[in-house]
């Protein structure tokens, strides 16, 4: 137990993404409570950056308004592309601005940070391509949404190379949008090459639009599987404590 004379944790502030499709909402509100599960007495709160509300800068403000002095922000985001380079900062900004003052650390996102590959998301990643098709697979497709970012895309090959080393079968990587090849082309050219069972590990965070496309374009080309998005996984509502904490020193 924390000790009385501590301060007790800051609120942890989710940022997600946000989509017209209300699974995704529903995604992100089942992550908050698999992390507030996970770490009983914090404040958990999701928000969203477009479709749904609240937004972040609201959350921070309410959070402000009812006596918090600090809070961390973590961006639900598997890239640091410009949601997290301009769309949270400015959130962060503008509840500093508008409101009662409050102290707000942002965290990492949640794919790799300063090069590294979390093995909780690899954790996360493995278990729903177990959950899809048990049997196993000889080679990996990674997809995920997508951006015109080359740094950005430059941490997903990071992520489908350890997933390819951690499974021991190649791991290519494909897109839904703003970049080639689509899944179905990434699971042609593998089977093309020989692979019989090709597995397509979903890097996403929610359902919607894009992983649907994956869906049809993937079974289309042959997969032998694909995997649902990482939402409430155990693993990843660690890796967002972990996120957290380490903005705590």
């Amino acid at each position: 137990m924390r000790p009385a004379h501590l301060t007790p944790d800051p609120p942890v502030v989710l940022v997600a993404h946000g989509s017209r499709d209300p699974r995704a909402a529903e995604a992100t509100r089942a992550l908050a409570r698999a992390v507030a599960a996970a770490r009983p007495g914090v404040t958990v709160l999701p928000s969203w950056l477009d479709h749904t509300e609240p937004g972040p800068a609201a959350v921070l403000r309410e959070l402000a308004a009812a006596g918090h002095s600090r809070a961390v922000l973590v961006p639900l985001l598997l890239t640091a592309a410009y949601h997290r380079k301009v769309d949270i900062p400015a959130a962060v900004a503008a509840a500093r601005a508008d409101g009662p003052p409050i102290e707000v650390r942002v965290a990492d996102v949640l794919g790799p940070a300063d090069g590294r590959v979390d093995a909780g998301l690899l954790a996360g990643l493995c278990r729903r391509l177990a959950e899809a098709e048990p049997g196993g697979y000889d080679a990996l497709v990674l997809a995920a949404a997508g951006t015109r970012d080359p740094r950005a895309r430059g941490s997903v090959g990071r992520v489908a190379a350890a997933l390819g080393a951690e499974l021991g079968v190649p791991c290519r990587v494909s897109y839904a949008s703003a970049a080639p090849p689509t899944a179905g082309a990434a699971v042609a050219k593998l089977r093309a090459g020989g692979a019989r069972r090709v597995g397509v590990a979903a890097y996403f965070l929610a359902p919607g639009l894009f992983h649907d496309t994956v869906c049809g374009a993937a079974w289309d080309a042959g997969a032998a599987a694909v995997a649902a998005p990482l939402t409430d996984v155990p693993d990843l509502a660690d890796l967002v404590l972990r996120r957290a904490a380490a903005q705590l020193g």
